[in-house]
């Protein structure tokens, strides 16, 4: 009775519950149906994900076609959205959780560019599909200190008008925190821009793909003087991939060689050219603003938690509605101390 006693005020304290409550931490809650798909398998919603993960693309046959760039697969880039106007495309972006995308400042400088003019497409590799998920802008946030002068601080967020339900096609990225591993195994960008960085009309409405490497900064310095320390370089070398007109604002995405997790690296901002060979593009180092997105999200009233949605390496994030142990000193603990005194002295005297 005693031994009974004491594991039973042990595990209601860890948040072990018996009876209608599982032994196990709560996992997200998924609601039934899809978004934007009148075909094929049906996909769960969950407001809460684990970021920087592909279910859909993990899971399904892996190929790709070879236009020029790579075309990308179904749910190979779940956070990757096509910033548009007027039903245009004209920037790329990414999903960093429910209500906000991370893009580039200088595709949204312009004066007369209103949150109403805007609309984000999300959940499709192809543009001219149908339906769409369509979500709407209510606000545009520019980093104050971004100069289109020498490009540095390239950075904006927009928050939309309604939470993304994450449901496999629709996924949200990882932003590194500091320090960032030294060296990226894989890297990738995509985009609906250009490719053909000659012909304007070679803008595809399915998204591309191609694999990057960063460079090294004081290298790459060396060809463009005006880099900043808020900046990146990626390229492949002896090859013309590149970012060209339209990917603006998409995610340089990343993972490490121990871990399938995806982190957003950098945000494609500027260049001497498209796909001129061993010349690099530039990217916003995104690592450079977490606090900076922590800031402004708080601020807007939809603050974003980058603890809660990076995914360190083996170790699955859950949710719980379980209590942590009490620490030690705290109220909380003096009551169990006191609650388990109570019953060994029932136990022995009674």
């Amino acid at each position: 009775m005693l031994l009974l006693s004491i594991l039973l005020l042990m595990f209601q304290v860890k948040g072990v519950h018996f009876g209608m409550w599982s032994l196990f931490p709560v996992a997200r809650t998924a609601l039934p149906g899809g978004v934007g798909h009148d075909s094929g398998p049906s996909h769960h919603f969950h407001l809460v994900s684990e970021c920087g993960k592909r279910p859909i693309f993990e899971e399904g046959a892996q190929y790709s076609k070879i236009i020029g760039g790579m075309e990308a697969e179904v749910g190979e880039f779940p956070w990757q959205v096509s910033i548009q106007a007027r039903n245009e495309h004209f920037c790329g972006g990414s999903i960093i959780n429910k209500w906000w995308i991370v893009t580039a400042a200088h595709c949204l400088i312009f004066e007369e560019l209103l949150p109403t003019d805007l609309s984000v497409v999300l959940g499709s590799n192809d543009l001219s599909s149908s339906p769409l998920e369509i979500k709407g802008v209510t606000s545009i946030v520019l980093h104050k200190e971004f100069r289109r002068l020498n490009m540095d601080n390239d950075i904006a967020l927009l928050l939309l008008d309604s939470p993304i339900r994450f449901n496999g096609l629709t996924e949200p990225i990882c932003i590194p925190g500091k320090p960032s591993p030294s060296v990226w195994h894989k890297c990738w960008v995509a985009g609906w821009g250009q490719t053909n960085s000659d012909d304007k009309s070679s803008v595809k409405t399915d998204l591309m793909k191609v694999p990057m490497i960063i460079m090294d900064w004081e290298k790459c310095s060396e060809a463009f003087p005006k880099l900043t320390k808020n900046m990146l370089c990626a390229g492949y070398q002896n090859e013309s991939f590149d970012a060209c007109q339209g990917d603006s604002g998409g995610p340089l995405v990343c993972t490490t060689e121990s871990d399938k997790t995806w982190y957003q690296v950098g945000i494609i901002s500027w260049g001497k050219s498209c796909g001129q060979k061993n010349t690099p593009g530039i990217y916003t180092l995104l690592e450079n603003y977490n606090l900076w997105i922590k800031k402004v999200t708080e601020i807007e009233g939809r603050p974003f938690d980058a603890e809660e949605m990076k995914a360190p390496p083996n170790r699955k994030q859950m949710r719980s509605h379980a209590a942590e142990f009490p620490e030690p000193g705290s109220p909380r603990f003096w009551i169990l101390i006191s609650l388990l005194s109570y019953v060994i002295c029932w136990d022995i005297f009674y």
